[in-house]
């Protein structure tokens, strides 16, 4: 089974080196979520003894890949990379039809993995270790990074190539074996990804994937030969798994929700920081973690500020990703659209003005598909809708008197992924930066990315267990080992 996979296909698991069914037989269906009439993929609805198998691959695996010097671990990696750029054009038309972003979108996240990886492969000659001055005469002290073994990779549906590949490339060249579980919602894009890492040469045993819901991820958590569990989804469900995981003490990575801020100062560029909530809050539809989902204006600004917000907004053209001059998909699916209506019914029930958008568009065109309105709402600090993760297209826009304010509505939520703020005062910009309740502050620019070097995760609700991305993520896939050497 070699190449990108094709639409309407059926994937199958890829156990200890081998493609293979789930052993239910079940399997799951998979449809276009800009048009339901397409089959996307039939993947297996795998079970816990799937799972199970895939471990104990992995776990045959470890002690020889672990072996095997960080540079040549390295080198699977630049070979990936080589891989993942031949294909790219073909991941990021798989990306737009399984999950429904625009192309330009799905090309920039496929780009954005190539430079997560030629970072990450990188590190196979950076791994290292400290070494401490001795209290002793004749005693040699250092330190050194150990694998964990076997780790499982949890990933989403809203990036499933980028979040794969972050996951993976870390915990291969620290020297683990893996178990990938993405969501049922993307089974081609991880098929693609793990069919390239077997194409380039990845030994047996040492990247797993299976397919399925919540039985595979179950699994991972549970089972004493997992070592550290790596998830990014919901808070609700990290929670779950925080719990769980509790009883054995498993090392956990929890990448969560997020309910981020734009603050708008009234002496920013305005049409600069209408593009940032544009980019921010209806990039990808509104589904990803780091969506601006609250403008946080200055009320002498407020009016102009929206009048623009709203216009700009009513003018975004949805559609089907492929479709040239689309600028915003569809939602994934109708759990998602349901979500996106009750969310919107509960902003105006609190008494919010919706002010653009605010319903499911069924015109010819749309009309198989999950597509949502750009919306706006006026709304304040205490409702629902400005409090809670939406994961949809929804703005709320929020009037404060002054900065003080702002920055007391902005961490006035649970979550603390990213915050960003639009002014040209650096005094201004360094008291945001200091007092914001954030992992990741932009300063006149959209609040959501990073650089593919730079730690990415968030504080409170929004992130455990240490950063994704960059050097900070190897404190998670390695463990730290200190050796005392009498040598008198």
């Amino acid at each position: 089974m070699n190449g990108i996979p094709e639409i309407g296909q059926t994937v199958l698991n890829f156990i200890d080196g081998k493609w293979e069914p789930s052993e239910s037989g079940k399997t799951s269906e998979r449809f276009d979520p800009a048009d339901q009439s397409i089959l996307v993929a039939n993947s297996p609805d795998s079970t816990r003894a799937d799972a199970r198998r895939a471990i104990e691959a992995a776990a045959r695996a470890a002690q020889s890949w672990s072996a095997v010097p960080a540079p040549k671990r390295g080198r699977l990696l630049f070979d990936w990379l080589t891989w993942v750029d031949a294909n790219k054009d073909r991941l990021a038309n798989l990306l737009t039809r399984e999950e429904g972003k625009i192309l330009s979108e799905s090309a920039g996240e496929v780009k954005r993995s190539i430079d997560i990886l030629e970072y990450t492969a990188g590190m196979g000659r950076r791994l290292d270790g400290r070494v401490f001055p001795s209290e002793d005469d004749g005693v040699f002290c250092y330190s050194s990074s150990q694998p964990l073994g076997v780790v499982g990779l949890i990933s989403p549906w809203n990036f499933p190539v980028a979040i794969p590949v972050w996951k993976l490339a870390p915990a291969l060249v620290a020297g683990n074996t893996a178990v990938l579980k993405p969501s049922p919602l993307t089974p081609l894009t991880a098929t693609a990804l793990v069919r390239g890492l077997e194409e380039v040469g990845a030994p047996r045993g040492v990247v797993n994937l299976v397919h399925g819901d919540s039985e595979p991820g179950v699994e991972l958590v549970s089972n004493d030969a997992v070592n550290g569990v790596s998830f990014t989804g919901s808070t609700k469900v990290g929670k779950m798994i925080a719990r769980s995981a509790s009883e054995r003490l498993l090392k956990l990575q929890l990448e969560l929700g997020g309910k981020n801020p734009q603050i708008i100062l009234e002496d920013a560029d305005l049409d600069q920081a209408v593009s940032g909530v544009i980019a921010g809050g209806f990039g990808s539809t509104g589904q990803r973690c780091t969506a601006t989902s609250r403008a946080i204006v200055l009320e002498k600004i407020y009016d102009d500020f929206l009048s623009r917000l709203v216009a700009r907004a009513s003018a975004l053209r949805v559609g089907p990703g492929t479709e040239a001059g689309v600028e915003i998909g569809p939602l994934v699916d109708w759990r998602a659209m349901t979500g996106v209506t009750h969310y919107v019914g509960v902003g105006q029930k609190e008494g919010g003005t919706l002010r653009a958008g605010g319903s499911a568009i069924k015109e010819r065109g749309c009309d198989r598909g999950f597509f949502f309105s750009p919306t706006v709402i006026e709304a304040n600090r205490e409702m629902e809708i400005a409090r809670e993760e939406i994961f949809g297209p929804v703005v709320s826009v929020i009037r404060v008197r002054d900065l003080d304010e702002a920055i007391e509505v902005a961490n006035s939520v649970r979550y603390g992924l990213t915050a960003s703020i639009f002014t040209r005062d650096v005094g201004k910009v360094f008291r945001f930066a200091d007092r914001a309740q954030a992992g990741i502050v932009h300063v006149n620019r959209p609040g959501v990315g990073g650089y593919s070097h730079a730690p990415f995760g968030g504080i409170k609700e929004s992130g455990y267990g240490g950063r994704e991305v960059g050097d900070e993520v190897m404190s998670f896939y390695t463990e730290t080992k200190v050796v005392y050497v009498n040598y008198a």
